[in-house]
Order: structure tokens, then sequence, then C-alpha cells
């Protein structure tokens, strides 16, 4: 299984606290969509006999794109690629973007995926990120968007500041009368040079509270549970039947390949990312050059990238898979790191799984730290 993300580097306003690669400028928006077809084109030989499973627009915002722009992008991927007869696509969208007409006619594109962002139905919340909807646009495009998409993901975000506890439960619980089948849940985090990380120096906004958004976490876990759904990985939520192909591939290490300006790729060996730049991005791929950097792993990068990846989800780190991919020593180093974190409830084994507790589980990027290998190649 293989998948293809496109990085559609395009919003109408900029959120507080994104630090992902956009233009509010859609000035270069036809050029960038060329550049987009003709990446897909000269990298077509990287998946010379691999079928494509899954195709994700992501950004940015992708729902900025025409219908005959995306038609224009699909038609690319299908002419320079094997696709799977039946793939999941996925296009992330914005709620004031989702007006009736716009739905209808996804409805009637190859798209059969909805990865809505809606991250709060409160006012005040969504002020406090400079979302470009309100949250009554986020209710009707749910309202709309049921009639038509089956398979739909919306995400949310918890530990904003000023946000209680109470308000984080009705969050939930306005998203689960929608009966959406999947869920995206991220705590708030503060970047480098976005303009939330200015305003919190500054004291205009409160800053993050780690343990506000540990209890949050916690509260979503339960509520989540109790409404059926399966957490399949540390941020994703889906009923059965509804995982998210395309995450599930990043998950579990399988191949990708990034189009777009910043987009990442994956081949099991090597990874490599497109420039964060969209003029440069445009003017090398006009020129026939694929503007990235290329970084081969070593044994100890892929075993530390395989720890981090598997602790996150509920297929959990095989004992079996260190051993035969990565040596005996490698599977003897994790189990003595593991330990600690075993005897204190955090990690757990199951048979040949390494597994995380569900009280680890806010904790998970820092117990895989200590479970990285630091002085092998």
């Amino acid at each position: 299984m293989a998948g293809i993300y496109i990085h559609i580097p395009f919003c109408k306003q900029s959120c507080y606290y994104c630090d992902f690669h956009f233009s509010t400028s859609f000035k270069k928006k036809d050029l960038m969509v060329e550049a987009i077809i003709n990446e897909l084109k000269m990298r077509k030989g990287e998946f010379k006999n691999t079928i494509v499973e899954t195709i994700y627009f992501g950004g940015g915002t992708p729902s900025l794109l025409s219908l005959e722009e995306f038609d224009q992008i699909m038609t690319s991927v299908y002419k320079f690629y094997k696709v799977a007869s039946a793939p999941e696509i996925t296009l992330e969208a914005n709620p004031d973007d989702l007006s009736k007409e716009k739905i209808k006619q996804l409805a009637a594109s190859p798209i059969n995926r909805l990865s809505i962002g809606i991250q709060s139905f409160f006012e005040e919340d969504l002020k406090l990120m400079n979302r470009a909807h309100n949250a009554e646009e986020a209710k009707a495009c749910l309202d709309e968007t049921l009639n038509h998409f089956e398979n739909i993901s919306i995400d949310l975000i918890y530990g904003i500041p000023g946000m209680s506890n109470e308000r984080w439960m009705q969050n939930i619980e306005t998203a689960l009368q929608f009966n959406i089948p999947h869920i995206s849940s991220y705590a708030l985090t503060v970047e480098p040079k976005t303009a939330l990380s200015k305003f919190i120096s500054k004291g205009i906004i409160e800053n993050v509270d780690d343990a506000m958004a540990q209890a949050q976490f916690l509260i979503l876990l339960e509520k989540l549970n109790d409404a059926d759904f399966i957490h399949y990985e540390l941020s994703n939520f889906g009923k059965a039947g509804f995982f998210s192909k395309n995450n599930s591939a990043y998950w579990q290490g399988k191949s990708y390949l990034g189009i777009g300006p910043s987009a990442h790729s994956f081949n099991g060996t090597q990874r490599s990312w497109n420039i964060r730049n969209n003029s440069i991005y445009i003017n090398s791929i006009q020129n026939n050059t694929l503007p990235n950097e290329i970084e081969t792993l070593t044994k100890t990068d892929a075993y530390n990238e395989y720890i981090m990846t598997g602790l996150r989800t509920i297929w959990g780190v095989s004992l079996t898979k260190v051993e035969v991919d990565f040596g005996k020593s490698y599977k003897k180093y994790l189990l003595q790191q593991a330990q600690k974190h075993i005897v204190e409830h955090l990690l757990y084994l199951d048979d040949d799984k390494l597994l995380i507790t569900k009280n680890g589980k806010f904790l998970s990027d820092g117990i895989a730290s200590d479970l990285f290998m630091l002085n092998l190649s």
C-alpha cells in the first residue's frame, strides 16, 4: 500500500497557532496547480510498480481549489500512477468553504472522504485562534455534508486557553450528536514564530496549561470510548471501518509521495522534503528540477522512528520486528529502557507487542524518546 499527499499552500487567513506552510496571497494559484501537476509527472518513476491506495489533499486549505483545478490534478494522478480500484481520496476542508453547492460538487467528484477543520463549536475559541469560520457555519456545514458523505472526519482542539473542562465536554458532545465516524483531536501547541507565540509572550493571550490539556485529553478518551470510538492512534479516533487509511499508512511506515511545497515523502529507507517557498518551488519545477532535500535513514534512525510511530498506535511495537529488522542488541536495549515505564504502568507487554497504557498516552513522545537508541548506527 502506498499513498500520495498533495499540499495546497493557500489559506484565506492565518490561524494564530499554525506553523504549516501556506500563503494568503492567491496570485500564484494557477502556477502552483500547474507545478503540482508537473511534479506528479516528474516523480512517476518513484511509484512505477506501486499501487496507490490513498490520495490526500492537505494544506493550507485544499477546499479553496476550484472543481476544475481539483479535476486537473486528479486526472494527472490517474494518468501517471497506478491507482487502486477503490482508493480513499480525502480532502481537507474548512466550514466556510463548504457551501451547499460546493458540497454537492465535491460529492459528485472522486472525493469520498472529507476532513473538516471544525476545531471548536464555540465562538470565543474560534476567535482566539483566528479561524475563518464561525460556530454556526461549523454546525451548518456538518448538517449539509452528512446528506452527501458517509466518511467524514472532523478536527477538534483541546487545551485552548480559557476553555473549561465543561466547555470541552460540550464540544465533544456536540460532535457526537452529528454521528461523525472519525475524530482527530490535538492539544493546542505553541510553535515558535507563530502569532500565538507572540501574543502569549506579550501577555495578550494566556499561556497553554499542560495540566489542563492532559485533563481534557483524558476526558476525550473517556467520552469517545463510551461512544464506541476506537483510539487507534494518539490523535485519531474512528468507528469500526472508518479508520483513516492515509493516517494509518503513515504510522505503519508505508511509502508515500509528498507533492507540493513543504510536502514530505518516504520510501522505506529515505525521507525527502520539498522547499517551503512557493516561488522557488514553482520556478524549480518549471526548470525541471525537484526542489527537495533527501535524507537516508541509518539503522538507528529507522529504529527510533519505528518506536515513535509504533507507540502512538493500537498496533504497538513488535519485539519480533525489532529483532528481525534491527538485531538482538536493539531488542535487548528496548526491553531494558522500557522496564521503568512498565513498572510505572505507562507501558505494558502483550505477548510480542510493547504498548502504551491509558495513563502513558499523553506522555507518549517523552516515553518514546527514552527508548531511542543514541549510540549505534
